[in-house]
């Protein structure tokens, strides 16, 4: 922008200067004029030769500026200066005050846009009758409005652009958000419900092929092969879970992933989020020296407590929940029992419980059992190898399941 007000500041006063070595130009007749005669003072007409550049650089220069209503005003001021003191105006200056308008009008400097289109219309009718006056000061006064509605316009369709691709970002988040949620509803669904039964009927057909005495070969074979076709399914829907829980996850729960797995050490915290939620005691009480663990033996065992008091809390709210981490030096055992009254509880939960313990235990080489306690209320017990020595150790079974 500064490199074309210069040279609309050059092609002013090129103009002006043609103006002034022309004896009947507007620039030579003022100066005759301010002089009385015709050859014209000397001292006269270097001021009107200083005043007409001064001009000419105002009404173009100022084009540059970063403040289009600051350069609106100057240049308008200049030019309208120009066409009272010498009744005409360069061409430079009236593309510079072209320019200026619309600047302003595509900045939102509207107070300017207005008040710049006030001098030319007073000037065009209260000025000489002459026909250069007249010419330069109606094309001003029609083209420069034009010129500011036209930036106005330009910001207007800017704008509505802008909020189009707004509202359609915004739609298609929501739509994704949408679509995100009913994946993670189907992903929950396949989980808590049809992954549980198809477990179950791999569990029962095992049970049945191995518990039933007698039964021929070709029944065994056929529970064996739905027992194999139930686990085959489990497999490949965990597989269509992983893609579905891949596509739900927002940023957050990347970054929760990213964050280490809890272990041992935040069961005390753990016990204090289930006194704040139930409101009810909660101890934790350690026997032994602890050994030093692998860290799936640690997070195993601390999802085996998080369960062992969602499922107190669920299932026996009010009671009392006592906690035990037993390090024998070749297992850790670790114990949860409520006073509670130790009736049956489903084991699929929520899609976890009992299941889901039992689970975390096998894939470390551990196992858990659980059912009412002897004396009241319930117990869970889980025996996991803490890897310092030969043997694991195992807990003593509880009267049945809950």
């Amino acid at each position: 922008m500064l490199a074309a007000a210069a040279c609309l500041a050059v092609l002013s006063l090129a103009d002006a200067a043609a103006g002034l070595a022309w004896d009947s130009g507007p620039v030579a007749r003022l100066a005759m004029d301010m002089s009385g005669a015709r050859d014209g003072d000397g001292g006269v007409r270097i001021h009107v030769i200083a005043l007409a550049v001064l001009l000419c650089l105002c009404a173009t220069l100022p084009v540059a500026l970063p403040r289009p209503a600051v350069a609106a005003l100057t240049v308008t001021a200049a030019d309208a200066a120009t066409l009272g003191f010498f009744h005409t105006a360069t061409f430079a200056g009236l593309a510079a005050q072209l320019v200026a308008a619309y600047r302003a009008g595509r900045h939102g400097a509207h107070l300017a846009a207005l008040v710049i289109g006030l001098p030319f219309p007073v000037l065009a009718l209260a000025g000489p009758a002459t026909a250069e006056f007249r010419v330069r000061a109606v094309l001003l006064a029609a083209l420069v409005p034009a010129a500011a509605l036209a930036g106005a316009a330009r910001r207007a369709r800017a704008e509505a652009l802008e909020s189009s691709t707004v509202r359609q970002a915004m739609a298609g988040t929501l739509l994704e958000n949408t679509a995100r949620g009913e994946r993670a509803r189907i992903a929950r669904e396949l989980h808590d419900v049809v992954a549980h039964h198809i477990s179950m009927i791999a569990v029962q057909a095992e049970t049945a092929r191995l518990a039933t005495p007698g039964m021929p070969d070709a029944g065994a074979k056929r529970l064996l092969d739905i027992g194999d076709t139930a686990r085959a399914a489990l497999t490949e829907m965990r597989r269509l879970l992983g893609v579905l829980r891949e596509d739900t996850r927002r940023p957050e729960a990347r970054a929760a992933e990213r964050r280490p797995q809890p272990g041992l050490v935040q069961l005390l915290d753990l016990l204090d989020e289930a006194r704040d939620v139930s409101g009810t005691a909660a101890r934790l009480i350690v026997q032994g020296p602890p050994d030093p663990l692998d860290p799936g033996v640690e997070l195993a065992a601390y999802r085996i407590v998080q369960e062992s008091l969602t499922n107190a809390r669920r299932h026996a709210p009010g009671a009392a929940v006592d906690v035990e981490l037993h390090y024998t030096g070749v297992a850790l055992r670790v114990r949860g029992r409520d006073n509670g009254p130790g009736g049956p509880a489903s084991p699929a939960s929520g899609g976890h419980g009992l299941l889901g313990m039992r689970e975390r235990a096998t894939a470390v080489g551990g196992e858990v059992r659980a059912g009412p306690a002897a004396g009241g209320g319930y117990l869970v017990e889980a025996s996991l190898p803490t890897g310092t020595g030969p043997g694991t150790g195992r807990p003593a079974a509880p009267e049945g399941p809950r």
